[in-house]
């Protein structure tokens, strides 16, 4: 069964979105249906021009369509990615989710499958508090949370059964085969599993 998966992310300087891809084609793989977006940029146009990965990354996904409540409407599954700010999630993906009010009101989130992932500096940066901080979004929005576990023997390199994970070395490393790897798993994990719960309530 063919299931809506939306993957909705933010990202500066190209980490996050590329796990994002990896993600996409995991899920895809799995036959699902997949809408990847980003949510909206709010940094200052010369802070963005002062830092040449961002300004080049901004240009590389300008094609990207930005989220809308309605990709949140139309999934049966919801993949969050963000970098990890003080590890929390940045205020580009919090002023999303801040949006999602209308949709909440109404009970249009309750009963999705969601999932996160995430990537940070360091080692040790808030990567498993981003995720939990997630997790608690989808709590009140009545969600299925998914994590990748230790389902794959995938995740004993990644290190990470809440969700992916990649530290970049303050962006001087870019996900390698072993993140992307994990990515697809989880993508694969969560557009399976939705597929198995849809099945299963009949929809």
């Amino acid at each position: 069964m063919s299931v809506k998966v939306a993957i909705i992310y933010y990202s500066s300087t190209g980490t996050t979105y590329k796990l994002a891809r990896a993600v996409e084609e995991g899920a895809r793989g799995a036959g699902a249906e997949v809408r990847l977006r980003k949510v909206h940029e709010l940094a200052p146009e010369a802070a963005i021009a002062s830092n040449e990965g961002w300004a080049a990354h901004r240009l590389e996904t300008q094609d990207v369509e930005e989220a809308a409540l309605d990709d949140l409407r139309w999934a049966d599954a919801i993949i969050f990615g963000t970098p990890t700010r003080y590890g929390l999630p940045t205020a580009q993906l919090k002023q999303f989710i801040d949006s999602t009010g209308p949709l909440w009101f109404k009970g249009e989130l309750a009963n999705k499958v969601a999932s996160s992932f995430t990537s940070a500096a360091t080692v040790h940066g808030g990567q498993e508090a981003t995720i939990l901080s997630l997790n608690t979004t989808f709590y009140h929005w009545g969600c299925l949370i998914v994590g990748p576990g230790y389902a794959d023997p995938i995740q004993f390199q990644s290190g990470n059964p809440y969700g992916v994970s990649f530290t970049s070395n303050n962006g001087a490393l870019k996900p390698d085969e072993v993140a992307t790897a994990a990515a697809r798993f989880q993508g694969k994990r969560v557009a399976e599993l939705t597929a198995q719960f849809v099945a299963g309530r009949g929809k």
